[in-house]
């Protein structure tokens, strides 16, 4: 067999592949594998990633953890407070910490630090998930419906929008939940609060997420794929919950762990005022917010509570802005 010759004159020798070596098989990438290797990249990402499941395990096995330590959030230890100010103050450095008392004791009742805070992590994940779930409903179904259907449809749902950015939310947070009922739905103690403070979170929530899946619809409700699903007979339910929504995924989960942090946020906030979760229930805001009168005799009963908060709403926000990059098609 004879070489073939280039213009130049030179001959090149064609090797043949070898038979007994199996050509190598394309292996394709579904967009979720894409999206977690940009974000097995990010480590800081991964980072904020692995508080949020820390504090969601501490949450959920709340009861397992202080039965573990051996306390409880509502068991007063007044043996171990320091009267010689003239108010109760814990005994000790730190807050009165020690191997019995891992975070200390807070002032005037005694009662563990530790126990309180890993509770009142259960109350604001409870809250700030349950917020986001209700605004990610509504904001979907009616951002949806805005962005698709358009006309006096997108009129009435956008200008309701608008009324709902505008309204003060924190003074009707306040005003509503000072007047509820202590029994509601046949619940009582801090379980009404609890419903009320996720409703009204998640109701003035929705209208962020509703505008951005209003405008992904705008965008989305002329492509070919919905023409093709209409010209083959799909109607508008089918082409709103089967071609557009699963289309919006990623943007409704990116923004859905963005909401989650501003969630804990509110509720600390309303918490703090007073009319958030009520005692003798732990909440991180209404210990900042008791914390106020002892930080000048036990600064540590301030700056935990504190910390857990700053800690818990940093990782969310990290995880958030990973996972945005992640799932940004035009990322790189």
């Amino acid at each position: 067999m004879t070489a073939p010759l280039h213009d130049s004159g030179t001959a090149t020798l064609e090797v043949p592949a070898d038979p007994t070596v199996a050509p190598k098989k394309i292996v394709g990438r579904s967009p979720g594998r894409i999206a977690w290797e940009r974000l097995k990249r990010d480590k800081i990402a991964l980072g904020g990633g692995f508080v949020v499941i820390l504090l969601i395990l501490v949450g959920v096995f709340a009861p397992l953890l202080c039965k573990i330590v051996g306390q409880d959030p509502d068991t007063f230890h007044t043996k171990l407070l320091d009267a010689s100010l003239g108010i109760g103050t814990p005994a000790g450095s730190f807050g009165g910490m020690s191997s019995t008392h891992l975070l200390g004791i807070d002032p005037t009742y005694g009662r563990d630090i530790f126990a309180r805070i890993v509770y009142g992590a259960q109350i604001s994940l409870i809250v700030a998930f349950g917020a986001a779930a209700l605004a990610v409903v509504i904001g979907v179904v009616l951002g949806l419906a805005a962005g698709f259907f358009g006309g006096w449809v997108d009129s009435a749902i956008s200008r309701i929008m608008d009324i709902l950015l505008a309204f003060p939310q924190l003074l009707f947070s306040i005003a509503l939940l000072s007047v509820m009922p202590t029994k509601l739905l046949g619940l009582s103690g801090s379980g009404p609060r609890i419903l009320v403070l996720i409703f009204v979170i998640g109701f003035f929530g929705w209208p962020y997420i509703g505008r951005i899946v209003r405008g992904q619809a705008l965008s989305m409700r002329e492509r070919e794929f919905v023409e093709a699903a209409r010209s083959l007979g799909g109607g508008n339910i089918h082409i709103l919950f089967k071609e557009l929504l699963p289309n919006l995924v990623a943007p409704i989960l990116v923004y859905t762990t963005l909401m989650i942090p501003t969630n804990i946020l509110n509720e600390a906030a309303l918490s703090f005022l007073g009319v958030g979760v009520q005692p003798p229930t732990p909440s991180w805001g209404q210990m900042l917010s008791d914390s106020i009168q002892y930080y000048t005799v036990d600064p540590t009963y301030m700056v935990i509570p504190g910390l857990a908060i700053f800690v818990t709403v940093l990782s969310f926000n990290l995880f958030g802005d990973g996972l945005r990059d992640a799932l940004d098609p035009k990322g790189n």
